[in-house]
């Protein structure tokens, strides 16, 4: 890799950084089909600052520095506008997206949502999740073969819908989770991805066309959203404990509560953050604590540790289940990309000036990559997470500043308790021999074939 110094000597102060002089079509079809490959391979042509564009969006700079990085995400949250770089993903969240604004409005939603997530509101999800868990690994059988991928969206989505709605049954909660299923399949690989990575695919050719079917999906999902919120305030009942009754409950600094549109889209973006992203990172962690027996061994034995019936929250602070969580999550980040930063204002980011319209992109894969940092990265080793303590700019896995994940907590809790879960009550194997590879699915990065497994014990 070029390194700092080497990259400053390169580039005249205010110049954007060098970067790939191939057309803006190959570079983007390399970033969806083999963005593992060219990352790394630009990376190493350009060092930690480079220069990359891409069809149908403004030419950004991507860093892998991790002080650039504390740079940006400690700066003034006005030198940026964050929302305008999440285009991408309006037609899936919604306009109103917690990740669609910033200023105010962004600074009011996030105090409003936050308090879902953390203290003890963590506490009383504990049994939701150990118990859905529990409602999937019963209906495995000795043999069986299952793709964890699959086997882990059903658990997170019906934690995520309980957790949310207060639901795990009825027609609403039925049509949800075969709707979200079906709509995360809709880009689920890398050529159905692309329609929702370049607008100029968004054309809605009828129900059988690729976008067609996708925005149909979509509004079938938020009139069944739309439906939930109607209720509830028809109902006037606000006694659950669910997120989205906090969420009706909770009221702006002027006394005024979400709107159903706010909601809704609200939900959407939990829906998904919570569902799909979590799905990922638990089927990589089955695969690496399988491919691995060492892992797996040692893993077995901090839970053992705690006896027949643990308690919830001593299994959360677990340090080796902590650091394979971590690992998993650094080797093969669920996004590649924290949320990229518009710069509004002029700014100096180490020794570049960076002008307003100038795209920033830190990168999650790279900086997680570095070997300075991660020496051998490309190995699974928990170790790491215990032998020291990374920085939020070194290890960043939800993005970072006031644009990190709030949903956070909430994830690696859910994670700990379904990994155990499964662990303590069943035994599995890998089904093939052979390393598990990343690919693409839609926004997100998964275990290409979705993780193959045999249940040897129920």
């Amino acid at each position: 890799m070029v390194t700092i110094s080497e990259n400053r000597q390169a580039q005249p102060i205010k110049n954007l950084p060098d970067g790939p002089k191939v057309s803006r079509f190959i570079q983007t079809i390399r970033a969806i089909f083999q963005p593992f490959k060219y990352l790394e391979k630009y990376a190493q042509e350009y060092g930690d600052f480079y220069t990359s564009k891409f069809a149908g969006f403004p030419t950004q700079v991507v860093i892998s520095n991790p002080q650039a990085i504390q740079e940006i995400f400690t700066a003034d949250s006005k030198t940026f506008n964050s929302a305008k770089g999440n285009e991408v993903v309006r037609p899936l969240l919604g306009d109103y997206s917690l990740t669609l604004h910033d200023g105010n409005y962004h600074q009011q939603q996030r105090k409003l949502l936050l308090p879902s997530f953390h203290g003890e509101r963590m506490k009383a999800y504990g049994n939701t999740i150990c118990e859905l868990t529990e409602q999937v690994i019963n209906q495995w059988q000795v043999g069986q073969l299952f793709s964890a991928r699959e086997a882990m969206q059903q658990i997170s989505l019906r934690v995520i819908l309980r957790s949310i709605f207060g639901l795990d049954e009825g027609e609403r909660y039925y049509q949800l989770r075969e709707l979200m299923g079906t709509l995360i399949e809709t880009i689920g690989s890398p050529l159905r991805s692309t329609f929702i990575l370049l607008p100029l695919l968004q054309k809605d050719l009828g129900a059988w066309s690729p976008w067609g079917q996708f925005i149909r999906q979509k509004q079938q999902i938020n009139e069944l959203l739309n439906a939930e919120i109607r209720e509830r305030k028809a109902a006037n009942d606000f006694s659950g404990e669910d997120i989205l009754t906090l969420m009706m409950l909770a009221k702006d600094e002027a006394g005024q509560p979400m709107t159903e549109a706010e909601l809704r889209d609200e939900l959407m973006t939990l829906l998904f953050a919570g569902h799909e992203t979590t799905a990922t990172a638990l089927a990589w962690a089955l695969y690496w604590i399988h491919h691995l027996p060492e892992v797996k061994e040692k893993l077995l034995n901090e839970l053992n540790s705690l006896g027949e019936n643990p308690d919830l929250m001593a299994i959360t602070k677990l340090p080796y289940l902590n650091a394979v969580c971590c690992e998993t999550l650094r080797i093969y980040p669920v996004v590649l990309f924290s949320f990229p930063r518009i710069v509004q204002a002029p700014i100096k980011i180490m020794d570049y000036e960076f002008q307003p319209g100038t795209i920033l992109a830190p990168c999650i894969y790279l900086v997680h990559h570095r070997e300075d940092l991660y020496p051998q990265s490309k190995q699974f080793k928990p170790e790491r997470f215990l032998e020291r303590q990374f920085s939020p700019y070194e290890f960043f896995p939800f993005g970072g500043g006031n644009r990190r994940c709030i949903g956070m907590a909430f994830a690696m809790f859910e994670m700990k308790l379904v990994l155990a879960t499964i662990l303590r009550r069943t035994e599995l194997k890998l089904a093939e021999n052979r390393p598990v590879l990343p690919a693409r699915r839609g926004i997100t990065m998964a275990p290409a074939g979705g993780v193959k497994m045999v249940v040897t014990k129920v």
